[in-house]
Order: C-alpha cells, then structure tokens, then sequence
C-alpha cells in the first residue's frame, strides 16, 4: 500500500515490504499482527488505504488470524456480550476507507467477535468497480459481516427487524428518506446516530432533519458535540438527541505493538532504510490524506522555514527530514502538485518524502520522532492517530483546534499552535525546539504515552459500550409507543 512516487522512496518496492512482513511474523505475537493489518488504521481522521501489494502480502496472515480469532476472544468475557444475537444494520456513507468509515468496520468486527448478526450498506458507491471497495467488502464477508445494497428491499427488511441501526456520519442521514421512504419512522427509534463531521457544510437538514426523533447520537469529542449542538439550533431549528460523547482509544494489539521494543527497532530500520535517511537523522511526520484541512501546505512552509532558521543560526542538530504519509499521486488533486512543486522550488527533495495512502501507518510511527497534527480549521473531531503517535512515545506538534486539544497537553504532552497561516511561526518555532532539546523531546514522548495509559486504552472506551446498551433500552421504550 505505501508506494511512493519518488524512486528515491522506495518502501513501495515488494521485496522491501516482504522482508518487514517477514520480520513482524516471526517477531510479533497474533495480536500485533492484527494490529498491522486490520486495526491499526481506524481513525477518526479522514485516513485513506491505496490497495496494493502490502494487502496481498498480508491477506494469508490475516485470514490465518482470522481463524484464530475465536480462540482468543474467548478467553476473557468480551464488555460487548450484551450484543450476542442482537441483528445491527451499519448504514456508510462510503466506503473509500476514509476514517469514518473504517471506525464503523472496526465496530462490525467487534460485534461480530460477540455473535451479533452484523449487517452493512453503502449509501454512495461509485457506479464503476472500484478495488478499494471491492477489498474491503471481501475482507467484511470473510470476517462474517453480510454486505448487500443500499436500494433493494433486502436493506428495508433488515432495518425494520434490526434491533440497532447505526448511522455513520452526518451524509448518511439522506439514506433514511431516499431509501425507507415511509418505513422511515418505524426505523428511527432504534437508530444511533455516530457523527464525525466538523465541517460546516455537513449542516444539511436534509441529512439531519431526523435527528432530534433517533434513539441517540454518538460523537468522538466534547468540542464536536457542543459544535453540533449550537449549529443545529441556531442554524436548523432542530434538537440533538441524547448526545453520548465518546473518546476513542488505541486497541489492545497496537499497544503491544507500540511496547515491544524490539518490534519497534525492526520496523524503524526498514521504513529508515527505504526512506534513505539515517538512524541519527530526526523525522517529523504528518500522516493524513492530502488535503487544505489537514494543513500539508503549511507544514512543509513551517519545516522549511525551520531549516532556514537552523541554518542561518548554525545550530548544531542532526538532519531534520518530513514525511507526508498520505500522497496519492493517483489523484492527480491541485494540493498535491502544489506540494511537490514546492518542494522543487525550495530545492529540500532530500529531505521531504511523499509516502502513499496506507493502511498500515505503525511502522511510520515506529520510525519517526515527532507527530505533527495540523488540521485546519475546527480541528479533528478527534484524531486517533494523535493518541496512537502517544502510544509510541512520539511529541505532538498539533493544532490548537478540535479534538486535539482534549488529548494533548500543551507543554507536557505536546506543543500547540494556532491554525491557520498565523500558527506557521509557532509551528516553526517547536520544530526547532524539539530538534535542538533532545531530553525534552523525548520527557515529552514519554509523557504522551502515560496519557494514553491513563486515558486513550481500549477498556477506557467502555462508556461506547454502555451507549450501545443505551440505545438498545431507549429503542425498545420507544419502538412499543409505536406499536
């Protein structure tokens, strides 16, 4: 999946991608695997998976995991065993493999772990064969989730003797009318709602003009909560329902993963060695979709500018390098030529590498030093990736916006500026600070990754479990009112 365009890079090349398979395999246990593989990528960011020949090489792995995966989930009572036998429909805007869509195929494997019947459509899909789509529809039908249409009756019939029907995302909500069209208050009182959006333009009442009648809604942080609370007020004239805010955390597999030292050493000498920097050189990576609101363009500015203070100083620090995980030259997009171009211009093509969409980002975690999170704007609802860089003991370098701010410290966990054109001399101002302060760097990482113990585990989501059973005890109060 991470194939680059520069020859220069070369962690696309397949006997690259063997060798570090080869190695996880004989270094990891099961659950890191998965966590390579599966789980490692779901995040609320708007990540995005090219598929290409690390999914081949790692499909076998899996579906051997896959196997084994009973074995392992019965071993310790899953908080999830109220769902056994419940019937769940899971509605995607999507299915591109952006965040929010591989957040609701996380939650399809873990029901289906516990014996629900799990059920999913995908409202908008591209009428030519796509083989994002088609992977990942294989991957949920070999995990046992049954994929079907969004427009036949099969998808009414489900919705109506489902016991939970999930609404991912605010876009979602036009599946509601186009599809159950009359049928469509019968659904309602046992749908929960999970929003991600914190862009203006998802405030649509035709996408939401049903929410204030849903069993609840689900959103990833207390600031995107109180955004869609006043929006939907001031602008539609409509409630929220009950609002469950719910803290993602990093699962149980990545941070074995994120512990295992030796794991770690591995994985940060191939992605270094195919990357062509040293182990003494310092990586600030930014791992993203290439987007305006991810805020590429105005980190590669703040790392160059970096470099010119660095050089116009003579300070005294090892290479500094940048690393944009989620190119996709395919695209062809203006952001992305803009990119490049810039790099061309400011003559930095050694130190700045362009790394593909991938699924598989714990390896560029192991391999970097510093996490730079520069969502413009409102910021990310919340940012998984920002918790799993804490796993791995990497600063944050972060935007002052959005969810980062209920995960990162400013000072302790991490360093915080503004978004926008004006937090590019902050921004410039902590990249130097962190390359030129070792024992702060790393005091700081450390510091992360005790938040994360403390706060961003996978037993800390507990509180979306008990928004499940929620659900379910408010839909069933309010489906016999409609008997």
């Amino acid at each position: 999946m991470a194939k680059h365009a520069s020859a220069a890079v070369g962690w696309g090349h397949h006997h690259l991608q063997k060798r570090w398979l080869l190695a996880l395999l004989l270094m990891l246990t099961v659950s890191m695997v998965i966590a390579f593989f599966i789980r490692a990528a779901f995040d609320s960011c708007d990540r995005n998976v090219s598929v290409d020949n690390v999914i081949s090489s790692a499909r076998d792995s899996v579906q051997v995991v896959d196997k084994r995966a009973p074995q392992i989930a019965a071993a310790k009572p899953s908080p999830l065993s109220f769902m056994k036998s419940k019937i769940v429909l899971l509605v995607s805007h999507e299915l591109s493999l952006s965040g929010g869509p591989l957040l609701l195929m996380e939650l399809a494997f873990l029901l289906r772990s516990v014996g629900a019947e799990v059920n999913w459509v995908t409202f908008m899909k591209p009428s030519e064969t796509d083989e994002v789509i088609y992977s990942l529809e294989h991957k949920m039908l070999d995990r046992g989730v049954q994929v079907f249409s969004a427009f036949r009756k099969e998808a009414i019939d489900t919705a109506l003797r489902a016991d939970l029907v999930v609404l991912n995302t605010a876009v979602a909500g036009k599946w509601l009318d186009y599809v159950l069209k009359e049928d469509v208050h019968r659904v309602l009182p046992k749908v929960l709602w999970w929003i991600h959006e914190m862009r203006g333009h998802y405030f649509k009442l035709e996408y939401v003009k049903h929410l204030p009648s849903v069993a609840g809604a689900m959103i990833d942080s207390h600031v995107t909560a109180e955004y869609w609370k006043n929006r939907t007020q001031e602008r539609l004239k409509i409630k929220m329902p009950e609002t469950y805010v719910v803290h993602l955390g990093n699962s149980n597999e990545l941070m074995q993963v994120a512990e295992d030292s030796v794991a770690k050493r591995v994985l940060r000498e191939h992605v270094r060695e195919s990357l062509g920097v040293r182990n003494d050189d310092l990586l600030f990576a930014l791992i993203n979709s290439v987007s305006r609101g991810k805020g590429q363009d105005l980190f590669l500015r703040s790392f160059y500018e970096a470099l010119q203070l660095i050089k116009q100083k003579k300070m005294q620090v090892p290479p500094l390098h940048a690393v944009i995980v989620g190119s996709d030259m395919s695209a062809h997009t203006k952001l992305e030529m803009e990119l490049r171009d810039y790099v061309t211009q400011k003559k930095i093509q050694d130190r700045v590498h362009f790394v593909n969409k991938t699924l598989t980002v714990a390896p560029y975690l192991a391999a970097v030093d510093v996490l730079v999170q520069n969502s413009q704007g409102r910021g990310e609802c919340f940012g998984r990736i920002t918790i799993e860089a804490m796993a791995f003991q990497l600063p944050v370098l972060g935007t002052a916006a959005g969810g980062t701010m209920e995960i990162v410290v400013n000072g302790t966990t991490g360093l915080l500026h503004p978004a926008g054109k004006e937090g590019v001399t902050t921004l410039v101002k902590h990249i130097v600070k962190l390359a030129t302060h070792v024992e702060r760097r790393l005091t700081i990482g450390k510091r992360g990754y005790e938040r994360v113990k403390e706060r961003f585990l996978e037993h800390h989501m507990a509180e979306r479990i008990e928004v499940l059973k929620e659900v379910l005890r408010k839909s069933k109060i309010k489906s016999s009112k409609h008997l």
